[in-house]
């Protein structure tokens, strides 16, 4: 949904239902930092990130997102993030938005901060779309109000159809900045807006040197006629000034819609757009709105005549930044000064950008394609990096899916010759004496037509040349190899890679006859964590763990898993204590400034009041029980917090204690806690090391989940996703279902299972599901035919089938491919599919 972009050129991506990605521009890598319990029906989520303007000084993070639960909220939240770790003690939330959650759309949430570390953010009208009988949402009715936008965008007591500005303050709340659209106590309007009458403001830049405020407005599809068709207008919106833009009375260029009333089903004399006047029973502020202002570019779904170039169709329009190059001093891809002062903006329907010229007073000039080649697949948002290079979030082909064709895109402007990339792979970076390693530069390229491409390794004081070659390293010891990709203009790119030869890694693997994709309750787990290693002989038990946790919604399994070595129970938990200035004063093992975490855990073991007044010294801080030097007070932490690191603390004189490395274990924690959690079994073995290499640890996990997965929840395919609305009784599902089309569900076990039940609705023409392994044509192991139908209640019309599986053992990436050539329409619509035992 948005991005933020750290100093190192890391990317955080925030995604609508719940987690908050990391790619690291170093080691190239996409990871899991957090995963927020977040509401995910309609338009809403996990919507909006950002960095601090001082993060490199206070490592701050905002997040926008609908509040998991049931309150009716978002939230606009603060939190600590360092190496990876996004602290969720630490959370400060400087806003909450009320929301309705019955009727889709237009949730925005997009932050932007301005040069003077001003943040803004955009909201959505949150107003049904669905049922405005072709006129601006503005029924009246009573019972109705969730369909009145003059309740929300022209509400000045109403956060939604906005867009706030607001100053962060260092404790985690914010004040008003002068020269908001109402005065500071709040006798007018929320004191917190800026510019009101939006629809679906969704994406948002600030000039840095005029301050004028851009943003894409996603119109309406409306029947009233129009200078351009119909008064449907996707908008680019230029605010020099706070102000009412219009929503839902205006469009374009001020013009009006009638007044409709929905009971009489006629309409009535527009507003004045000079004196707009909101008398809506819905409205809670005040009643003259501040004259409406016009947008910036406007444009319908057919043919503009004022703006050729946008084309035509279904619309999104966004706005990006406004460029100048003497903001970029000495960055190596800035653009050129040709774009000085041009705004960039984007459609995320139509995949078009444009750089729009403007005049010294910000009026409109012209516009022209922005990087036309680039074929970006529907552009979510767009930013420029420190070094120059403009940085653009795709979102792929489908809505609300999981798209292959998604991605970060990085653009470096580049004149004349461009450099090559170096890209380097090999076969293994670890091993024992001697260990043969093959290299390959495949991955290299160069952007410029007909440059040919040298290759150059080099291995210590050996040279070696080609774009593949193989190295056999005789001696242990840690070696670096340098990968040099050189063009035919001389203009070159390098590469490292480190080798660690001495020491042959462990391997460990845990075996069962039981699936290990999935749990059932009160049934058991058997297993067997088999362990072998070169050099150990014999392998050494003391240094073999295996642990086992049940974890329900909310714990960081990525962490879990990441831990290695680590107890399943308190790994998540370390990794927190971690991101803490606990370890400036504490270490495991021996003592620092403070005592080791091992001695404290020692000398409360076996008092049953250790945990509550531990808990309270961390909180509240104090001297004298390990001498004189204080331990600081941490207030942030909440009690829950403290005492978690407190288990975590005195666990640790049981550090060596593991489960027997073979057996059965009992599966009965989740009964009664719904389609969350988890269970994690997780073996590790660390070996002994060789006198020229330390020790490696090599571990294995089974992560068991609930047999129960929701259709749109596919890790690849093509298949629409309809969202959850009170229209369709709160269930989301696929949709779009027509011959051919597949969805692909990854690392599925199907040992034990004899059928999947599908919760489907025959609507549609009918057609075939069938399951295959591996790829769309791979083997078939199920089939199932669906019957056509039609329903005229979308909402109840739902049945569940039973799709046998053949017997099949092992994991597999499976395939639902759907299929009925004859079809001229859509087949049917599944929600969601639970794997069964026979």
């Amino acid at each position: 949904m948005q991005m933020a972009i750290l100093p190192d050129y890391s990317v955080l991506v925030a995604e609508r239902k719940g987690a908050l990605r990391l790619y690291d521009a170093k080691a190239k890598t996409l990871s899991t930092v957090a995963h927020l319990n977040v509401f995910s029906g309609i338009e809403d989520g996990l919507l909006g990130v950002a960095v601090d303007p001082q993060y490199e000084k206070n490592h701050w993070v905002y997040l926008y997102y609908g509040l998991g639960g049931n309150r009716n909220v978002s939230e606009l939240a603060r939190f600590s993030y360092r190496n990876g770790v996004l602290d969720m003690a630490s959370k400060k939330v400087l806003l909450e938005v009320p929301t309705q959650r019955t009727y889709c759309c237009h949730s925005a949430g997009y932050i932007t901060f301005d040069p003077a570390g001003l943040l803004y953010l955009s909201i959505g009208d949150n107003t049904n779309a669905e049922e405005i009988e072709g006129h601006n949402p503005t029924d009246e009715r009573p019972g109705r109000q969730l369909s009145d936008g003059q309740g929300t965008s022209a509400n000045s007591k109403d956060f939604r159809g906005k867009i706030l500005r607001i100053k962060p303050e260092a404790d985690g709340t914010y004040s008003i900045p002068d020269g908001n659209l109402f005065p500071k106590d709040g006798s007018q309007g929320h004191p917190e807006i800026y510019v009101m009458g939006c629809r679906n403001p969704f994406r948002v830049s600030v000039d840095p040197k005029t301050g004028y405020v851009y943003w894409g407005d996603v119109g309406p599809d409306t029947e009233v006629p129009a200078e351009e068709g119909k008064l449907s207008y996707d908008e680019i919106n230029q605010a020099r000034k706070p102000g009412f833009f219009g929503y839902p009375y205006f469009l374009g260029a001020n013009e009006a819609f009638p007044k409709y009333d929905f009971a009489t089903k006629k309409e009535g004399p527009p507003q004045n757009p000079a004196a707009p006047v909101n008398n809506s029973p819905n409205n809670t502020g005040i009643k003259n709105l501040p004259p409406a202002q016009p947008a910036f570019i406007w444009y319908g779904k057919g043919p503009s005549k004022r703006w050729p170039l946008v084309g035509r169709g279904g619309a999104s329009a966004m706005a990006g930044p406004v460029y100048y190059s003497d903001r970029y001093p000495n960055a190596p891809y800035k653009l050129p000064a040709y774009y000085n002062g041009k705004l960039l903006i984007y459609d995320w329907i139509r995949k078009w950008m444009m750089a729009v010229t403007m005049d010294e007073q910000g009026n409109y000039v012209s516009m022209e394609p922005f990087l036309p080649q680039l074929n970006v697949v529907a552009p979510m948002d767009m930013q420029i990096a420190k070094d120059g290079a403009v940085y653009i979030l795709a979102y792929g082909t489908n809505w609300f899916a999981k798209n292959t064709d998604s991605g970060i895109i990085r653009v470096e402007y580049s004149e004349g010759n461009r450099r090559p990339i170096a890209v380097a792979k090999v076969s293994k970076t670890v091993g024992a004496v001697p260990l043969s390693v093959h290299f390959s530069a495949k991955g290299s390229k160069d952007f410029d037509p007909g440059d040919q491409l040298s290759y150059t390794w080099k291995v210590g004081s050996v040279s070696l040349k080609g774009a593949e070659t193989d190295y056999i390293f005789k001696k242990p010891g840690t070696y670096d190899v340098v990968l040099t990709v050189t063009d035919s203009q001389g203009a070159a790119a390098t590469t490292t890679s480190q080798i660690r030869v001495g020491n042959e890694p462990p391997k460990v693997v845990i075996g069962s006859s039981a699936n290990q994709s999935f749990y059932w309750d009160n049934t058991k787990f058997d297993y067997k964590v088999t362990v072998t290693d070169r050099e150990d002989k014999p392998i050494a038990k003391t240094r073999t763990r295996f642990s086992f946790d049940y974890l329900p919604f909310g714990k960081d399994l990525a962490s879990v898993l990441s831990a290695g070595n680590e107890d399943v129970k308190y790994a998540a938990t370390k990794a927190f204590y971690d991101t803490q200035d606990c370890k400036a004063c504490h270490t495991v093992d021996t003592k620092s400034i403070g005592p080791a975490l091992k001695e404290i855990a020692r000398r409360y073991t076996g008092d049953p009041d250790a945990k509550s007044r531990l808990v309270a010294k961390i909180i509240e801080g104090g001297s004298g029980n390990w001498g004189s030097y204080p331990m600081p007070p941490h207030p942030n932490l909440t009690p829950e917090k403290a005492g978690e690191i407190t288990d975590y603390i005195l666990s640790l004189t049981k550090q060596h204690a593991s489960l027997p490395l073979a057996g059965s274990l009992p599966l009965d924690r989740h009964v009664g806690k719904g389609v969350e959690g988890a269970y994690v079994l997780q073996a590790s073995y660390t070996d002994g090391g060789t006198p020229s290499m330390p020790p490696l640890t090599a571990s294995s996990y089974v992560v068991l989940r609930h047999p129960q997965i929701e259709m749109e929840d596919y890790a690849e395919g093509n298949v629409g996703v309809v969202i959850a609305t009170l229209n369709t009784g709160y269930v989301s599902y696929i949709s779009n279902i027509i011959n051919g089309k597949y969805a692909r569900f990854d690392g599925i076990d199907l040992t034990g299972i004899g059928s999947v039940k599908l919760r489907i609705q025959e609507h549609g023409a009918g057609g075939t599901i069938t399951v295959h392994l591996d790829a769309k044509d791979g083997p078939e192991v199920g089939r199932l035919n669906v019957p056509a139908g039609q329903l005229s209640d979308l909402k109840t019309g739902w049945k569940e089938v039973s799709l046998p599986i053949r017997p099949t053992t092992g994991k597999h990436h499976l395939y639902f491919v759907f299929r009925n050539p004859d079809a001229k329409r859509a087949l049917f619509h599944i929600d969601k599919m639970i794997f069964e035992r026979p």
